[in-house]
C-alpha cells in the first residue's frame, strides 16, 4: 500500500467518525445530570492544574486523580476509589489521545464510570488529530453523557514542560513545525469551556468542541514573542519530523513512542490546523487570551529566567 492510499484510507475513516459522531450528538436523548462533584484526571498537569481550579471557582468539589493520588490508567483497580459517588470527569490520557492504547483505556474507564453512576465525561482531545477520532468513538460508544473538546497546539507548551527546558536553557527551541502557523490556545480558555461542558450539559452533550487562539502564529514567531516578552535572545531551529525523533530517541524516548509522535507531528504540523476556531467564543461569550498577553504573563512569573 503506497503512502498516498494509506493516506486517503485514513482521511476516508476519519470523515466516517466523524459523521457517526455527528449523528450520536443529534440523536442523544440521555436525561441530564446535575453536576456538584467531578473527577479531574491529570490533576498535576499543564489543563488538569487548570481545570481543578476552574471547577472549583465554579463551585464544584474536585476529586483530584493522577498517580500522587493513587489513581494510574493503566491499573483498573484504582478507578473505583475515585469515580464513585462524583457526577462527572475530566478525562485527559497520556501521552496523547492518539496514542494507539487510547481507545480502549478511555472506553473501559468510560464504561465504568457510567456503571458507577458519573454520567457526565469530557475528554482532552486534539484538533485535526485524525488518530485522536477512535477515542473520541469509544467515548461516544460507552453510554455517557460525553463532550470531547478538541484543542489547539498549548500556548502553556512554550513555558511548562520538556519545551521549557530548551528555551530556558539551551536558548533555543529545536521543533518540526517548519514554518506552519498554528493558533495557538491558552490553557485556562480550555479549562473555562471544560466547566462550561460540565455544568452546562443540555447545550454541550455529544458534541466536539474546537478551541483556538484569535490568531495564527508560526512556531518562529511565537518563539519571537516569548523572546521579547522574556526580554532575552530566543531561537527556534526547524527540523523534519524523522530527525526530531532521532532527538527524541537520544533523550531516552522508547522506540513506540517515538514512532508515534513522529507520525503524529507530521501529520498534525502538515498545514491543516492554519486556521482559528470559536469555540471558545460560542461557549464563552469572549474572545480567547492573546498569545502575547499570555507570554508577558509568563514571562512577569520568571518562566524563561535561567
Amino acid at each position: 500500500m503506497t503512502q498516498n492510499t494509506e493516506n486517503a484510507r485514513r482521511r476516508q475513516h476519519a470523515q466516517s467518525t466523524r459523521q457517526t459522531l455527528a449523528t450520536r450528538s443529534a440523536a442523544d436523548t440521555t436525561t441530564r445530570t446535575a453536576v456538584s462533584a467531578v473527577v479531574v484526571t491529570g490533576a498535576s498537569g499543564r489543563t488538569g492544574s487548570r481545570v481543578a481550579a476552574a471547577a472549583r471557582a465554579a463551585g464544584l468539589a474536585v476529586r483530584a486523580a493522577s498517580r500522587a493520588h493513587g489513581f494510574d490508567w493503566q491499573d483498573a483497580s484504582t478507578w473505583e476509589p475515585v469515580l464513585r459517588g462524583a457526577d462527572a470527569a475530566y478525562l485527559v490520557y497520556p501521552t496523547d489521545v492518539g496514542d494507539p492504547s487510547a481507545p480502549e483505556a478511555v472506553g473501559r474507564l468510560a464504561r465504568a464510570a457510567v456503571g458507577l453512576g458519573v454520567r457526565r465525561l469530557v475528554l482532552l482531545s486534539a484538533r485535526g488529530e485524525e488518530q485522536a477520532l477512535p477515542t473520541e468513538e469509544a467515548l461516544a460508544e460507552s453510554g455517557a453523557e460525553w463532550t470531547a473538546v478538541r484543542a489547539a497546539w498549548f500556548a502553556q507548551n512554550f513555558s511548562e514542560g520538556p519545551l521549557l527546558e530548551e528555551l530556558r536553557r539551551g536558548g533555543e527551541l529545536v521543533f518540526p513545525g517548519g514554518a506552519v502557523q498554528e493558533p495557538f490556545v491558552d490553557v485556562r480558555d480550555i479549562a473555562d469551556v471544560v466547566v462550561a461542558a460540565l455544568t452546562d450539559g443540555e447545550r454541550y452533550v455529544g458534541r466536539a468542541l474546537e478551541v483556538s487562539g484569535p490568531r495564527l502564529l508560526t512556531f518562529g514567531e511565537a518563539v519571537a514573542e516569548v523572546a521579547v516578552a522574556a526580554g532575552r535572545e530566543l531561537t527556534y531551529r526547524a527540523v523534519a519530523p524523522r530527525d526530531y525523533g532521532e532527538r527524541l530517541a537520544g533523550f531516552g524516548v522508547p522506540p513506540e513512542e517515538v514512532e508515534f509522535l513522529v507520525e503524529l507531528f507530521a501529520s498534525l504540523l502538515d498545514g491543516r490546523n492554519a486556521h482559528v476556531s470559536d469555540g471558545v467564543r460560542q461557549v464563552l461569550g469572549r474572545a480567547p487570551r492573546d498569545f502575547g498577553d499570555y507570554a508577558r504573563e509568563a514571562a512577569a512569573a520568571g518562566a524563561w529566567k535561567v
